[in-house]
């Protein structure tokens, strides 16, 4: 006798209501025990994925026949520079890499600070970087940051602080002083 197992009993329930035959598929007769679920279970995924193409879930995706795009073929770790680019991952890149991507973003950066002394600290951490790694040997891409100069820093920091020049602008006029309001009268 068929060991009771409700797990199975409830996906083959499943199977039933969402067959269009009413029916379990079934690739033995029906006299054969029931297999064990871990044997098996590439059945089950097969049933599936052959009840959502009934259902039409697969029909008109966006890259049906197309190659996934992102993916060559001579690159075995395209899966992580999708994720590294897809959740914006900082800090794993190499060092020389990581430096090229710190400099392109680095007025932004500057910009949010709000002291001439704070400006100079992260010129002077940003080049201190860079000469660190210009030091190490671990292979990797070569390192073409170029310094910062500090001083020259600071300076177009202040600048795009300041308004830009213009023409002065107009001198207010003192508001009129207006009286309450005034019925005129009608000559008659």
């Amino acid at each position: 006798m068929a060991e009771h197992d409700p797990v199975r009993d409830a996906a083959r329930y499943r199977v039933r209501r969402d067959s269009p035959t009413g029916q379990e598929p079934t690739e033995q007769g029906e006299d054969a025990a029931p297999p064990g679920r871990m044997e098996n279970r590439h059945l089950w995924v097969d049933v599936l994925v052959d009840q959502a193409v009934a259902r039409g879930e697969f029909d008109n995706l966006a890259l049906a026949g197309k190659p996934i795009p992102g993916i060559t073929a001579h690159d075995p770790d395209w899966w992580l520079k999708a994720l590294i680019e897809r959740e914006q991952i900082s800090g794993v890149l190499p060092e020389a890499i990581q430096l090229r991507k710190d400099d392109a973003v680095l007025a932004d950066r500057l910009d949010a600070l709000r002291t001439e002394q704070q400006v100079r600290d992260a010129v002077e951490e940003f080049n201190a970087r860079v000469v660190s790694a210009r030091r190490q040997l671990l292979g990797g891409p070569p390192v073409v940051t170029p310094l910062r100069d500090v001083e020259r820093e600071v300076h177009e920091w202040s600048a795009r602080r300041l308004p830009p020049p213009g023409p002065p602008a107009p001198a207010a006029e003192p508001p009129r002083r207006r009286h309450g309001w005034r019925r005129r009268g009608r000559s008659g």
